[in-house]
């Protein structure tokens, strides 16, 4: 006989909001925190590298980064989508996590050992050369893109980090063995520990980048190589920690049937297993209006983000040439990024959730890069017009103006992405089955998001092709951006009424409470308050 969870403590109005996790939870929740660190640490540091090392480049720039999305990232997408598709099909949830994360570590470490120290031997700059002088202005990315093929590959690897390694084996397991009032109270507290990692990524970023040479390090041939070292091992690093962490918590954690019922799990595997393929995924996708909402929202923020990222990355190029200025600047925003993102997911994102429900806070994503991207857009307009008075106001130039809210905007979609969007995201799976989410995720968050980033690309690259310039570019690109926006709004309506629906059976358990399927729990603090009320 089963006693009901909320025989269970209910959490104090401030603990409820900000850390609603029972005692016995913690073994549980605690690991799974320090895996998500790790992982979206690395990330944090490859995203500060791939930008500096592809646009400040030799003969490149901004323009170069729409090229990448489009011919090589997008294709890369499906290649490792498909594989991990195929190694889900054959080998184990935990095996598959150590060959892919190793195939990522391999390849970084390849990088530093081998092509970065012979890139001028592997690039072909007389026949880029040549290109440039043949083609029209308009593909000058392009040629950027053929010319830095290393820097390329690295640009990918690192942009694919975040699709492969975070969305889809972290969150991906992350969603099979958490259960829904779990994931109401855990998920925000995930964003928390990704943003504080940003803030130790950027922090770390800033203390590895190297302005002079050191002659006390036995590697590279200048500041700049060394501090890719130094940043590139730490990258490795915490992917060997993450592997090692994530073995310890399948063999200690997961035998637990407090926390996961291993049974359940092996048998819905073997009714997946030999069937999942990456045409069935596009398929369940589109036969999937539920799903299908999921893969717009997602389709849609990276569409959004990229459009605006080009133009800004573009005026930070200007104004910091030097690869070790741009890092460092880069550096310190994705620290300020972790900051705003971490107040976010501690105090907004959780909260909301549970106050105002899941199309409440998966609104404000769109709500707040839809009002930044206006904001910075009027002051990239505007910028000549205002030079006058941007020098006697603030004694500086209007391109330094420009970069500062170009970064504004990017330090606030980005903490809204880390808290509020991956959350809401990540929680509408929870109620699939997990032959649902085997089917519809990795055609989500593999290809999906490489879709709406190569999306942002192809439109930059046709206004590119038109216009020649980013600047010249910059008005259509701000009428996509509206109305992308706009379709993103209505995707969110439509997939908040199909949550409710899916979830209206489990909408009497508390986020407070724990789940009905450890009533064990419930038992042992039954007795414990009785012995405590005899005595």
């Amino acid at each position: 006989m089963s006693v009901s969870p909320t025989l269970l403590p209910k959490f104090s109005r401030w603990r409820a909001a900000l850390w609603p996790v029972h005692r016995y939870e913690l073994r549980k929740l605690v690991p799974m925190l320090l895996i998500f660190f790790l992982i979206s640490f690395d990330y944090n540091v490859l995203r500060i590298m791939k930008d500096t090392l592809v646009v400040t480049a030799k003969s490149s720039g901004a323009e170069v980064i729409p090229f990448i999305k489009v011919w090589v990232m997008f294709p890369g997408a499906i290649l490792l989508t498909f594989l991990f598709t195929r190694l889900s099909n054959r080998l184990k949830r935990e095996t598959v996590f150590y060959v892919m994360l190793s195939i990522f570590l391999g390849y970084f470490f390849l990088f530093i050992t081998v092509l970065y120290p012979a890139r001028e031997l592997l690039h072909p700059h007389a026949t880029a050369d040549m290109l440039e002088v043949m083609l029209p202005a308009g593909f000058k990315g392009l040629v950027a893109m053929f010319r830095n093929w290393t820097f390329t590959t690295f640009y990918v690897m690192a942009e694919l980090w975040s699709n492969i390694i975070l969305a889809m084996l972290f969150w991906g397991f992350a969603n099979q063995v958490t259960r829904l009032g779990e994931a109401k109270r855990f998920y925000g507290l995930f964003g928390i520990g990704a943003n504080l990692s940003g803030v130790a990524a950027g922090e770390s970023s800033v203390w590895l980048t190297k302005k002079q040479f050191s002659e006390y390090l036995p590697f590279g041939a200048d500041a700049w190589e060394q501090s890719m070292v130094l940043l590139v091992a730490l990258v490795l690093v915490g992917g060997l920690a993450a592997m090692a962490l994530f073995r310890w918590f399948n063999t200690a954690v997961l035998t637990d049937k407090r926390f996961y019922d291993v049974s359940k799990e092996g048998k819905s595997r073997d009714d997946v297993r030999g069937k999942l393929s990456m045409r069935e995924s596009f398929s369940y996708l589109l036969r999937s209006r539920y799903v299908l909402c999921i893969a717009i929202v997602v389709v849609a923020y990276n569409l959004v983000i990229n459009l605006v990222e080009v133009v800004w990355k573009h005026e930070l190029r200007e104004l910091y040439p030097n690869p070790s200025d741009y890092n460092l600047y880069m550096s310190h925003v994705t620290s300020i990024i972790g900051m705003c993102a971490t107040l976010m997911a501690l105090f907004i994102s959780g909260n909301s959730i549970r106050k105002f429900g899941w199309t409440f806070t998966a609104m404000l994503t769109p709500a707040i890069l839809l009002i930044t991207s206006v904001g910075f857009f009027a002051f990239f307009f505007a910028k000549e017009d205002l030079s006058t008075i941007v020098l006697q106001l603030f004694g500086t130039s209007p391109l330094a103006i420009v970069v500062f809210f170009g970064t504004a905007q990017n330090v606030l979609c980005r903490s809204a992405k880390y808290s509020v969007f991956d959350a809401t995201k990540e929680m509408a799976f929870v109620p699939l089955s997990r032959e649902d989410q085997l089917k519809g995720k990795p055609a989500v968050d593999g290809v999906c998001s490489r879709f709406g980033k190569s999306g942002g690309s192809v439109i930059h690259q046709a206004l590119l092709l038109s216009f020649a310039t980013i600047t010249g570019s910059a008005p259509y690109v701000a009428g996509f951006l509206l109305a992308v926006v706009c379709v993103w709004i209505g995707a969110v309506r439509l997939l908040g009424k199909q949550f409710n629906e899916l979830t209206k059976p489990s909408a009497e358990a508390d986020a407070q409470t724990a789940p009905a399927s450890i009533p064990e729990v419930a038992v042992a603090f039954n007795k414990e308050k009785e012995v405590t009320a005899s005595s």
